[in-house]
């Protein structure tokens, strides 16, 4: 197990690529921290963690405000000494047509899905700072290079890759890396909200001929996380069975 003794917190940890990204770090010795708004889903995590013989921690958290994420840092610390990863999954969307955006839809992605990634990495950065080591992967997206419909959120997810490059130059002599991932389509529960007819479009779209699986996004996750992945930051790595190839 390559995470034995390691320590990762996981935002929006309860449910989908979240929660399967804990049980694959949590399958390669790591103990695990789930932070998620939805207490009870985090608490599900953890006890299915747990029963796989895992230490795990849940708590329920607001990454849109600072002084939940030092909360959740300190957690990390206060239950199992350290903090090494630091998964930023944690994610919303409030879709809407530029001209019929209202100023909450906005404001909201904001907050959780850029000043949320911000939030939990300079109080982890601080920590890993101390251990000179760490492990920050952050979640952007495909809708970066733009969407319909999505000018919040895209705008968001292309700030998430601007901030990996920055913080990446900066924290690299303290053994920390920065990277990003941009999933393409994902059978997660945000996106199964979407009509069948525009799921079977968007499906038929990808090369690869299916929609991803939270699986194919915690591998990633996992690998970055590693202490072999040393060499890599700054990066985004774009998980979307081709989808934007050609764009």
């Amino acid at each position: 197990m390559e995470l034995q003794g390691q320590v990762a917190l996981v935002t929006g940890g309860g449910q989908g690529i979240g929660a399967e990204t804990a049980r694959q770090l949590a399958a390669q010795g790591a103990k695990i921290v789930v932070a998620d708004w939805n207490e009870e889903t985090a608490a599900q995590c953890v006890e299915e963690l747990r029963g796989a013989g895992g230490e795990a921690v849940a708590t329920k958290a607001d990454v849109s405000k600072q002084g939940e994420a030092e909360r959740i840092v300190e957690l990390a610390v206060r239950e199992f000494g350290r903090l090494d990863i630091l998964i930023n999954n944690a994610g919303i969307t409030r879709d809407s047509s530029l001209l019929k955006m209202e100023p909450h839809q906005w404001d909201q992605v904001i907050a959780v899905n850029l000043s949320g990634v911000y939030y939990c990495a300079q109080a982890a950065a601080r920590q890993m700072r101390e251990q000179q080591y760490g492990r920050i992967v952050s979640a952007s997206s495909i809708s970066a290079f733009g969407n319909f419909g999505q000018t919040n959120y895209a705008a968001t997810k292309a700030g998430v890759v601007g901030m990996t490059k920055s913080m990446a130059i900066e924290l690299a002599h303290y053994g920390i890396t920065v990277n990003a991932i941009a999933p393409g389509f994902i059978q997660t529960a945000m996106t199964s909200a979407i009509p069948n007819e525009m799921r079977e479009a968007t499906v038929a779209a990808i090369p690869v001929g299916r929609a991803g699986d939270p699986n194919d996004i915690a591998r990633v996750y996992v690998f970055l996380s590693l202490p072999e992945s040393s060499f890599i930051t700054g990066q985004l790595f774009v998980i979307d069975g081709g989808r934007t190839l050609g764009r």
